[in-house]
């Protein structure tokens, strides 16, 4: 693997171990996600990209999310676009009027293959840590790496839910003038098991347990690089 040829000082990576995202207590997780996304959106005005790992979730926080910041701009990416209403959607970033954010998810056509060149893209929040869905076939190949490399769950589940992460945390820094903000918002990241998948230049990390921790960590940041 090749290091990174971007300053990694131009970006700063936050994980929340505040947050749990597991299924049977994402309810639980909804105004503490939206709370620390409003908390750092509002140091710098800019565009944002949160990423979930369903359509259903993102609904959930876009709903609660309206209701708490309506002053907030924000978009929601459909599950049916059609390429004039992606190309309507990208369009979003050539302005910055404001700050903007949009709900996109994770593995889907807003979160790799795209390049949100300088002021374009200044933050990406991830929510979760990206797992596929349980069915007969990941179960399967979990079975398989459980008999072969007694790593099933690693190789059917964790391994596809990070690459899905990296690539989504990839739309930020395209060129050596990005800079911008990243934060994983699930407790799992702080666990070893996640830390080391991280690549090189994410091992520069920060935890947070708070959005008013996530505020003055990144009024820091945003002072330190514009200086």
């Amino acid at each position: 693997a090749l290091p990174s040829p971007f300053d990694a000082k131009k970006a700063k990576l936050l994980i929340h171990r505040g947050i749990d995202t597991r299924y049977r207590v994402r309810e639980h997780s909804l105004q503490p996600i939206c709370e620390t996304i409003y908390a750092s959106v509002s140091v710098k005005q800019g565009n944002y990209i949160v990423f979930f790992p369903s359509y259903a979730y993102l609904k959930q926080c876009a709903a609660l999310f309206a209701q708490l910041y309506p002053h907030i701009r924000l978009h929601i990416q459909r599950n049916d676009m059609n390429e004039q209403e992606r190309s309507a959607f990208l369009s979003l970033f050539d302005k910055q009027k404001d700050t903007m954010i949009c709900f996109c998810v994770l593995g889907g056509m807003f979160s790799e293959g795209i390049d949100f060149k300088g002021e374009k893209l200044i933050g990406v929040f991830v929510v979760g840590v990206g797992l596929p869905q349980i069915n007969e076939e990941t179960d399967l190949l979990k079975q398989y790496f459980d008999e072969t490399l007694q790593k099933g769950y690693a190789y059917a589940y964790q391994y596809p839910g990070m690459n899905k992460v990296l690539q989504a945390c990839g739309r930020l820094i395209r060129s050596v003038e990005d800079k911008g903000v990243i934060v994983l918002l699930d407790n799992r990241y702080a666990t070893q098991s996640y830390r080391a998948l991280f690549p090189l230049h994410m091992r520069h990390y920060e935890m947070v347990y708070s959005p008013q921790e996530c505020t003055a960590i990144l009024e820091r940041f945003w002072k330190d690089v514009n200086e």
